[in-house]
């Protein structure tokens, strides 16, 4: 590995954080799975602490190569932002594998479910109630992210704050009304294909919204520590793109799932 940057290629030091990302995911997928038939959390919890305290080094060792260290030239931020429209794009297929199923199932409803959608004894939420304003607190999220990114562009560093601080906060509310959703829900996901493709793709999307609230959060706590700059702010960036897609993603959701599915 080349000892100086005065060149276009990233070339990261040696990292044990891949590794050890590996490993608590795994862990936490293994706990996940034990908590289902064993009724014991412990590997679950085991796995999400390796899996935070990873991301937390990981995070921090990259905003130190991207700020102090000076290693994401021109020519890097171009290929970092390449790898998250890819990565974008790979979540858009993960949700397609969803929506495929759900459509599969409602469009033809097999004898199975009564030859109905929704299926008998499934009684489906009130689009217009607690979806509906999920759609609007997304949505405006939507507007304070943009207005944030402006902001930051134009050098306002106060209503970069607003914006940012403002749309974790819309995030946090939607994940505490799902929440709710859930409790409150009158069916499992063991209830028919409808349960199942109605939680797997609304509680991806609701994994998806906490992912992106901690990506922006984490862009906050940077944006105080004066990590970005009117022109070199590509991890504010990228949480906005991840941001968007989220919004869009439940738009589909919404339309096809809560009001069309029911």
């Amino acid at each position: 590995m080349s000892t100086h940057s005065n060149h276009p290629f990233h070339l990261v030091d040696y990292s044990p954080w891949p590794l050890m990302g590996s490993i608590g995911a795994m862990t936490m997928v293994s706990g996940l799975i034990k908590w289902f038939h064993k009724f014991d959390s412990s590997l679950f919890i085991l796995g999400n602490i390796i899996t935070i305290l990873t991301v937390y080094q990981w995070w921090r060792d990259i905003s130190r190569e991207g700020t102090f260290q000076g290693l994401h030239t021109q020519p890097v931020t171009t290929g970092l932002r390449w790898g998250m429209i890819l990565f974008i794009v790979s979540e858009i297929l993960f949700f397609v594998s969803f929506f495929w199923a759900f459509f599969h199932s409602s469009l033809s409803p097999s004898i199975e479910i009564g030859v109905m959608w929704p299926p008998m004894g499934i009684i489906p939420f009130n689009p217009f109630q607690i979806p509906l304003l999920n759609t609007v607190i997304l949505l405006t999220s939507g507007v304070t992210v943009t207005w944030a990114h402006h902001s930051l562009m134009e050098g306002n560093h106060t209503q970069t704050f607003q914006g940012l601080f403002f749309t974790i906060l819309l995030g946090v509310y939607f994940s505490i009304l799902q929440a709710f959703e859930y409790i409150e829900a009158p069916f499992t996901i063991a209830d028919s294909v409808y349960g199942s493709t109605f939680y797997m793709a609304t509680g991806f999307h609701g994994l998806h919204v906490l992912i992106g609230t901690t990506f922006l959060l984490i862009c906050l706590i940077r944006h105080v520590k004066n990590h970005f700059s009117a022109n070199h702010h590509f991890g504010f960036e990228a949480a906005a793109w991840y941001w968007h897609f989220v919004d869009v993603v439940w738009l589909f959701l919404y339309i096809s799932i809560y009001w069309w599915g029911s």
